[in-house]
C-alpha cells in the first residue's frame, strides 16, 4: 500500500476511488472499501482512498477537539490491511471546502485518471455540498467515469457511523463501539514516566501518552489487551484522574497494568485494545482499599480475557 499526504504528488491511471473521512474505518467504511477493492481489482485497476485530515468538522464547524478514532497513520494502515492499493491523506482547509464540485472532480481526473467513484449513502463534495449523487453522475458522463452509492450498514437497528462510535465511547458503551467498529477499540502511544505510585502499591502500571485529539472511552476500569512487539498481553487499564489521590490531573490519563509482565517499557510504543468495561472509576477511602479492589479487577480481567 502506498500512502501519499496530498493528491498533488499523485499520478495514477484508471483509478477506482472512494472519498471521505473514514475515521475509525468502521463496518460501514469496510463495506464501501471491500466493494471498491473487488471492482477495482477485477478491472485490473488500483483501489484508491482519498481521506481528509483534519476532519472537515474541525474547519467547517470550528470544533476545537476532533476526538479522532484513528490517527491518519493508523487509518491508512487499516485501509491497507483491507487491501487498498493507494491511500491519499488530503489536507482539508477552508479553501478546499470552498472549491466547486466541478473543479474538485477535474483534479481527481487529472491526478488519478478517475474511472469509477464509490460513495457512501450520504456523500457530497464541493462548495456547499453541491456535488451530490445526481451532480456527480452528470460530471461522470462528461469526464468518463462511473459511480455507485452504497446503502448504509446497520447494527442493532442503527446506522453505523463514526459519530455513534464516539458517543458510545463517551457513554461507556464499549460493547456498541466495538460492535460498530468490527474490532476492539484501540489506542496507541508511548509509555512515559508517571509518579511511580503503582510500584509503591505493588501493582506497577505503565502510563501511556495518547495523542491529545484521540477519543478515549469513558473514565473507568477496563479489561484490555496490550500489544508489545507483536505480542498481546492481558491487562487492566484505568482511564481517569485517580480520585483516591491528591494532585489529580486536569484531563484523564491512561494507566495500564500488564498481567504477568515484568519488562521495562519506558519509551516503547504499545497498542491498547479495550475488550470489556469492568467498572466506573471511584474514590476509595485509602490506598489499601484501592489495592484490594484493583486485585479483584485483575482476577475479573483474567477470567474475561481467558477466552479472548
Amino acid at each position: 500500500m502506498q500512502h501519499y499526504w496530498s493528491i498533488d504528488g499523485v499520478q495514477l491511471k484508471d483509478a477506482w476511488l472512494t472519498i471521505g473521512s473514514f475515521d475509525g474505518v468502521h463496518r460501514g467504511h469496510q463495506a464501501i472499501i471491500r466493494k471498491l477493492i473487488a471492482g477495482a481489482h477485477a478491472a485490473g485497476a488500483p483501489a484508491v482512498v482519498l481521506a481528509f485530515h483534519p476532519h472537515p468538522s474541525v474547519i467547517l464547524r470550528n470544533r476545537s477537539c476532533a476526538c479522532y478514532l484513528t490517527t491518519p497513520e493508523e487509518r491508512a494502515a487499516l485501509l491497507g490491511e483491507l487491501g487498498v492499493d493507494v491511500v491519499i491523506t488530503q489536507p482539508f482547509s477552508r479553501q478546499l471546502a470552498d472549491t466547486p464540485a466541478r473543479e474538485f472532480v477535474q483534479s481527481l481526473v487529472k491526478h488519478l485518471q478517475l474511472r469509477h467513484l464509490c460513495l457512501g449513502h450520504d456523500f457530497a463534495l464541493g462548495r456547499e455540498r453541491e456535488g451530490d449523487f445526481p451532480s456527480l453522475q452528470r460530471l461522470g458522463k462528461e469526464f468518463g467515469f462511473t459511480l455507485n452509492a452504497m446503502r448504509p450498514i446497520k447494527a442493532s437497528g442503527l446506522v453505523v457511523s463514526s459519530s455513534r462510535i464516539r458517543s458510545a465511547l463517551e457513554e461507556g458503551d464499549l460493547q456498541m463501539a466495538n460492535q460498530f467498529l468490527g474490532r476492539p477499540y484501540q489506542v496507541r502511544g508511548e509509555v512515559i514516566h508517571g509518579d511511580g505510585r503503582g510500584h509503591l502499591l505493588g501493582i506497577p502500571t505503565a502510563n501511556l501518552y495518547v495523542w491529545v485529539e484521540r477519543a478515549l472511552p469513558k473514565t473507568g476500569v477496563y479489561a484490555c489487551l496490550v500489544g508489545v512487539d507483536g505480542i498481546d498481553w492481558k491487562a487492566v487499564a484505568n482511564v481517569g484522574v485517580r480520585p483516591t489521590f491528591d494532585n489529580q490531573p486536569l484531563s484523564p490519563r491512561v494507566e495500564v497494568h500488564l498481567l504477568d509482565f515484568e519488562r521495562d517499557l519506558y519509551g516503547c510504543q504499545v497498542s491498547l485494545s479495550f475488550i470489556t468495561r469492568l467498572r466506573d472509576e471511584q474514590r476509595f477511602p485509602s490506598p489499601e482499599a484501592l489495592v484490594s479492589r484493583v486485585r479483584c479487577d485483575i482476577e475479573q480481567a483474567r477470567r474475561i480475557l481467558q477466552v479472548k
